[in-house]
Order: C-alpha cells, then structure tokens, then sequence
C-alpha cells in the first residue's frame, strides 16, 4: 500500500516573497493603527469644544423654532377640531329632536292607517339611503315635506362637519410626528454638547462657565450704568408698548433659558419676546420667522428701543433692541436672559411692532 506523504511546502522567492512580505506588514499597520483607521479623535481644545458647542446650540435653536411652529399649528388644529366637534354635536342634538318630531307624525300616520314613504326614508338609520332616496321626499306633496327637507339638509351637514372633522384630526396627527421629530433633533443637539462639555477637564468647564458669567455680569452692569439703561432705552421707545415690552424683558434679566418656554419664569428667545409684546397688550407669531414679519421692517441703522432684532440666516434667534447697540435676549442653555451686544450675532433684520 503506499504511504500518504504531506506535500512538501516550497520557501517563497522572488516577487511572491515580497508580496507575502507587503501584505502582512499592511495587516501588522492596520492591527495596530498605523493606517489612521485606529487613530483616536484628537483632543479639542477648550475653544474648539466651545466652537462646537455654540454651534449645537444655534442648531438646536434652529429645530426649536420648527417645534414651536409645528406646536402652534398643532394647536390651532385641535382648536378646529374640537370646534367642529362641538358643531356637529349640536347639529346632532337638532337632527334628533326633529327626527322625533317626525317620529310623532308617522306615529300619528300609522295609526290613521298608513305610513308616508318619505317619513320612513327620513326615519331611517341609514343616512346613505336617505340621501339616495330623498328625491321622494320632495315630490311628496305633503305637509310633512318641508319637514323631511329640513332633516335631509341637517343629514348633509353633519356629514360635512364629519369629513372637515377628519381632516383636521389627520393635520392634527401630521403637526404631533413634526412634533416628535423636533423634539428629537432637539434633545439630541442639546445631549450631544453636554456630553462635549462633560469631556472637558473641570476647571475649563469651570472657566468657561465663568467666562459666560462674567460676559453677562459686564453686560447687566452697562446696562446699570446707563449704558443700556432701562430708563433710557423705555424713554427712547417709539411707543408706550414698545416701552412697556422692553420693561418686562428687563424685569426678566437672570430667568433661564428652556427651549419652548414663553414664561413667566423660564424662555426660549422668540418666547422672551412673545411674553414681553404680550404684557404690552400686542400678541405676536410664536416663532422668529413669523416674528420678523409682524411688523414693519427697519434697517439697523434706524433701531429704536422694543424693536426686534433678529439673527442668522435661518431667521433663528430673536432678542429686543434697549438702545446704543445692546439687546436683552435668551441666548441658550448656558445662559440666562441677558443684555448683550447685537454685534455677537450674524445679523439678518430688524421689525418695529406696529
């Protein structure tokens, strides 16, 4: 029998050896990273991590904004909603009670020996039919007909209210996902830089907290200082509402920021201004870019004390104009209401509530 010999291997020469050699240095790189794959983000440094920050917020202010309009709309659709509830409710109640006065006269018809078919069309459970069939109503010639018409027109509109009703329960639901998907972007911004924040050594996140302290000290104190002076700024006002609203944004200095916030102890930035405008007797758009067209359009050099200023080209922050280039807005999360420069900001308009 012959004997099972393992296949000798031949040494690799040449190319082949080089070749061998070349992928298992390549497999040694990437095991240890030396392709880059492996390499670890690079540490931010306490301006880049704030960079990134600001950033998240403008961001996260931006989806806030969407949220407060799609809140708005929500809102608006229930409002509708319920409204045609109501509506058809009512309507319901006067069907009834004019399906009862019928119920007598068929009542009344029966018992005399016969029943009137256009009184057993509108008795029917079945609007469908009843709408089908009402052409016998109106040749019935009776004077049970303008009765039954009456029942049939009352048929029709509640259908009507019933298919508006749908509608608005379908927009209501559409404004309710938008407003599951804000809320997520939202939460994820605001997450994602805390977590950045986290990562820093504590004394730099303690410097750069107090660096925003004391940029909101400095800025309170100018205004003190009559720099942006409450008194000045209400004096110069176009209006006494325009004076009134820049009151109250003041009154409001230090109130945190909480994104979808109108107060009265808490804002977001087109919130701040909705509760200032409001407590001047003005209601105004929930949203900065509904806010920007609510009134008449200034250029900056023509501000006036209550104006309102706006950032970005998103149209996504909003504060109010006190006078000699200072605002009082609610920047972010980490920061309170403040006064601050609107040169801090990329500007894109101004509008004087009128």
């Amino acid at each position: 029998m012959a004997a099972h010999r393992k296949p000798r291997q031949r040494p690799l020469g040449g190319a082949k050896a080089r070749t061998a050699a070349t992928i298992a240095l390549a497999g040694a790189a990437t095991a240890t990273g030396f392709d880059g794959i492996g390499h670890a983000e690079p540490q931010l440094t306490p301006a880049q991590v704030k960079a990134k920050v600001d950033k998240l917020y403008q961001e996260a202010e931006v989806a806030t904004e969407q949220y407060n309009g799609a809140r708005e709309k929500a809102q608006a659709a229930e409002t509708r909603l319920g409204t045609l509830r109501d509506e058809a409710a009512r309507r319901t109640q006067h069907l009834n009670a004019a399906r009862d006065a019928l119920g007598s006269m068929a009542a009344a018809q029966y018992r005399d020996g016969g029943l009137d078919p256009a009184l057993q069309l509108a008795l029917s459970d079945d609007p469908d039919r009843y709408l089908d069939g009402a052409e016998f109503a109106e040749r019935a010639g009776n004077r049970q007909a303008s009765s039954v018409a009456r029942v049939r027109d009352q048929l029709r509109e509640i259908e009507q209210l019933r298919g508006a009703a749908h509608v608005e329960l379908s927009s209501l639901k559409t404004r309710q996902a938008e407003l599951k998907r804000h809320k997520k972007t939202i939460t994820g911004k605001l997450n994602t830089a805390r977590q950045l924040l986290s990562q820093l050594p504590a004394e730099e996140r303690a410097r750069l907290g107090q660096g925003e302290a004391v940029r909101a000290s400095r800025a309170s104190a100018e205004a003190r200082d009559g720099l942006a002076a409450p008194g000045s700024a209400t004096s110069q006002a176009p209006d006494s509402r325009a004076a009134d609203a820049v009151s109250y944004a003041y009154t409001k200095l230090g109130s945190p920021y909480v994104w979808g916030a109108t107060g009265p102890d808490a804002f977001d930035c087109s919130g701040l201004i909705q509760a200032a405008y409001r407590s001047a007797g003005i209601s105004l758009p929930r949203t900065t870019y509904a806010q920007i067209d609510a009134g008449q359009r200034v250029s900056r050099s023509e501000l006036l004390p209550g104006d309102l200023v706006f950032f970005y080209s998103a149209i996504s922050h909003v504060g109010i104009y006190v006078g000699n280039g200072q605002m009082v807005h609610a920047p972010n999360p980490s920061a309170p209401v403040r006064v601050a420069p609107i040169s801090e900001m990329p500007f894109a308009g101004a509008t004087r509530v009128v």
